[in-house]
């Protein structure tokens, strides 16, 4: 408005000025020839009279809003209310839904990407609200009848299966040559889980390779992960190893090579599942912190601070605590005849402590550089007699063999199963 005036201020100004009225008279020449004869009846505009309107008075008619759906993605920070409130509820309806959804569901267990779906109707009303729960469909909370309460139901969504086969050929990693198959890189511990007992993971070397059958799931159009693997067959260092799944009655499951003998055995290759040796078993080693040669009765496996390590066979914690040179370690009994010791932890699993029985596979601790330790490693040892010896070496003792109508269902698993494995030879002859 301020422009508006000062613009006219000046055009006043220019009217007033002398020389302006020279400017005007032809100008009004032109005007009054212009007008100077009234156009004909014939020729003139028509006329309409308009009654006048009533600001005052008039009503703007309301104009009815579409139906529709949006969406809501959770973000980091965001928390259910609120976001129920964002898809059109008041305060005292978006409570009640999130109490409502809380039966069903635990709301902090839902996280970022997850969708939340509200349908709004012609008047703005959101009528329903929709949660996405991964690996189980949704919850559907509706207005009721009334208008005012919603009530809520789950949807579950279809699951899908696919069975898959998968070949690769070790090139760096057991983890990399699973990313070359476009799948997850997660399949790299189910596999170590299955060879542990005969494979050790740390010494994979180019040209080993393995073909594994597994089990893909969704949850609608959601992935969800793998079943276990059906079948898998792993060439090592020139020596080739097979393991088959098989569901026992009374729902004991577990790996077994094609004969029925259990994959599981008394002690593990390793107490961690993925790391490298940097030291070996020797009775003749230069310590980097004493300075001077001396036995190194066990085997390092480096890797960083926090990696879980687990007890290599079931037993009983004779010691959890810490020694001068050991750090903060832990010396299991498995027997009257063998110990195994795990040393430098940076701190120990809960409920450790001396008298408790431990299970293979069962974290006991972590990974440190406590003690004699320049960087952060496990030194995992074990004595046989009384006398130390080498982890490499340690005999491990296997469980019976599958006997009489369990070796009967098994045997008909491996039969299914075992065609499905691509050979090695026909795979390089597909590359």
């Amino acid at each position: 408005m301020k422009k508006l005036r000062a613009a006219g201020a000046r055009l006043r100004g220019v009217i007033r000025a002398r020389r302006a009225y020279l400017a005007v008279v032809p100008l009004a020449i032109v005007l009054v020839l212009a007008v100077g004869e009234p156009p004909s009846p014939e020729t003139a505009p028509p006329r309409f009279d308009k009654p006048p309107i009533d600001f005052r008075s008039a009503e703007l008619a309301a104009i009815p809003l579409p139906a529709h759906v949006g969406y809501l993605s959770i973000e980091p920070g965001d928390t259910l209310d609120v976001l129920l409130e964002a898809c059109g509820l008041d305060r005292s309806d978006a409570n009640a839904l999130v109490a409502a959804f809380a039966r069903k569901i635990d709301p902090r267990t839902l996280k970022p990407g997850q969708l939340l779906r509200y349908e709004r109707d012609g008047r703005g009303v959101t009528r329903q609200v929709e949660l996405l729960v991964r690996g189980r469909g949704s919850l559907r909370g509706s207005r009721g009848s009334d208008g005012t309460a919603f009530e809520v139901e789950e949807v579950e969504a279809p699951e899908l299966r696919a069975e898959v086969v998968l070949t690769a050929e070790i090139e760096t990693s057991l983890w990399d040559a699973l990313m070359r198959t476009g799948e997850s890189p997660a399949l790299a511990s189910e596999l170590a889980d299955v060879f542990q007992w005969d494979i050790d993971f740390f010494r994979l070397q180019p040209g080993d390779w393995f073909s594994f059958v597994v089990e893909k799931r969704w949850i609608g159009a959601e992935f969800v992960g793998y079943g276990p693997i059906a079948a898998v067959r792993f060439d090592h260092r020139s020596e080739t190893y097979e393991a088959f799944h098989f569901e026992r009655a009374g729902g004991f499951g577990g790996y077994y090579t094609s004969s029925g003998t259990p994959m599981r055995k008394q002690f593990l290759k390793s107490p961690l599942k993925f790391s490298r040796v940097t030291s070996g078993y020797t009775h003749r080693r230069f310590h980097p912190i004493l300075k001077r040669f001396r036995p190194h009765l066990g085997v390092d496996y480096g890797a960083p601070i926090g990696t879980p390590v687990m007890c290599t066979a079931d037993g009983v914690i004779s010691f959890a605590g810490r020694g001068s040179g050991e750090g903060n370690w832990i010396r299991v009994r498995h027997g009257s005849k063998i110990e195994t010791a795990y040393l430098h932890l940076s701190r120990f699993a809960p409920g450790i402590r001396p008298g408790v029985k431990v299970r293979q596979g069962q974290v006991i601790g972590y990974v440190g550089a406590t003690g004699l330790a320049t960087a952060p490693h496990l030194d995992y040892r074990v004595r046989e007699n009384g006398r130390w010896i080498n982890p490499k070496t340690l005999r491990s003792i296997t469980a019976d063999p599958l006997r009489g109508g369990s070796l009967r269902e098994f045997e008909t698993v491996v039969a299914e199963v075992l065609p499905k494995l691509t050979a090695k030879e026909q795979w390089a002859a597909g590359k």
